[in-house]
């Protein structure tokens, strides 16, 4: 039997494509435990088709209302944080994929790869966060970060067979999102609709809002610079419309590795869950001469502040990522809500990150603080 997977986050975007790769590899994936927040009946769908040992609801109703639909069945219902944290160590599993969103992936990860488990990483928060504790925490323990994210997966797979003290550049790329092109001036009407409308990429709401602000690719260099292990000024952000080339890696004799391929997260999923092989897979090919052209441009980060705000959160270091973060998830969740606008995000973003106290090292008890702490002096922001 191949890999034997726990999946947290299993109802969202990246979740149910991770069951198609599975579904599409029956002899070689088993999803020994799945996880989510409170989406009941499609769990309940999950749990009859996969027929996981273990099911885990963040939301403790709901946690009560799957145990009595799935009473028939003897997958064991978890529940809360201690749910998520016990799904993650159960000694039947050898991979957890966390796609869960938010800084609600941290601790189960962190227990997961205490308990030897490799890490397949769809959760950009955990890096950005905690990076610091996560990476010597892998190392110690002899277990694999495996990216899922289309750009860290093209980044990996351009390093793989080359040595990693050679990396002069990594070129991470952009789509632009739905706004691309547009000045500022023409982001102030901007709905929640307009923002939701990704040209490429079929992505959960907040990650579609977080690609038109640019604060998506503000995450992902966060995250590069703890995967790949380089300074923040060796990672380049280059907008490529397409979408083909998914990331490049430059190296110190000027060569240049890139991976390209369509828009289909299942192919870093599939690549992920496979490691080191590779396996066929029965999706769309690209087509060059349907292609005919691929093109680059410069992000305008004066319109666009999520990039320049992340490296500033970067450069800044200790508790100001988390801050950044949570700054961001706030007012995105404020503007799906309709209750500010799509500039305002910068804003608040801008607001929180002025007025915390950084911690130099945090440790995940600050961690957490810092964001609770984002969470309250927005509560009363005035814009």
């Amino acid at each position: 039997m191949g890999r034997k997977i726990v999946l947290l986050g299993s109802t969202g975007s990246i979740g149910t494509q991770t069951l198609d790769v599975v579904r599409a590899n029956p002899d070689e994936l088993k999803v020994v435990g799945i996880a989510a927040n409170r989406s009941v009946d499609m769990v309940e769908k999950q749990v009859r088709e996969f027929q996981p040992k273990y099911v885990a609801m963040f939301d403790e109703k709901a946690a009560e209302e799957l145990r009595v639909k799935i009473a028939d069945v003897p997958t064991k219902v978890l529940s809360g944080m201690e749910g998520l944290v016990e799904v993650s160590t159960v000694p039947e599993a050898d991979t957890v994929l966390t796609a869960v969103v938010g800084m609600i992936g941290i601790r189960p990860t962190i227990a997961a790869i205490e308990s030897g488990k490799d890490i397949a990483l769809a959760n950009k928060e955990t890096l950005v966060t905690a990076g610091h504790i996560i990476m010597p925490l892998a190392a110690k323990n002899n277990v694999k970060i495996l990216p899922v994210d289309s750009e860290h997966s093209a980044i990996f797979q351009s390093l793989n067979g080359e040595p990693a003290d050679k990396i002069e550049k990594i070129l991470l790329t952009a789509s632009g999102g739905p706004f691309r092109g547009k000045k500022r001036e023409e982001l102030v009407n901007m709905t929640v609709d307009d923002a939701l409308k990704h040209p490429n990429w079929d992505m959960g709401p907040k990650v579609t809002i977080d690609s038109a602000s640019l604060v998506n690719k503000g995450l992902e260099v966060m995250e590069a610079k703890w995967l790949f292990g380089t300074d923040l000024d060796q990672i380049q952000v280059i907008v490529q419309p397409q979408s083909i080339i998914h990331s490049m890696v430059q190296f110190v004799d000027g060569a240049v590795m890139a991976e390209l391929g369509v828009p289909d997260m299942k192919l870093p999923i599939q690549y992920a869950l496979f490691y080191p092989d590779r396996r066929p897979m029965n999706e769309k090919r690209l087509d060059f001469f349907e292609l005919a052209s691929i093109t680059f441009e410069k992000p305008d980060t004066d319109t666009f502040r999520g990039l320049a705000l992340a490296y500033d959160a970067a450069r800044a270091g200790g508790s100001m990522p988390t801050v950044f973060n949570a700054a961001n998830e706030m007012a995105v969740k404020k503007f799906i809500a309709r209750e500010i606008r799509f500039l305002d995000i910068y804003d608040m973003i801008t607001g929180a990150m002025e007025h915390h106290n950084k911690i130099e090292n945090p440790d995940l008890e600050e961690i957490l603080a810092a964001e609770a702490e984002t969470y309250a002096y927005l509560e009363n922001f005035k814009l």
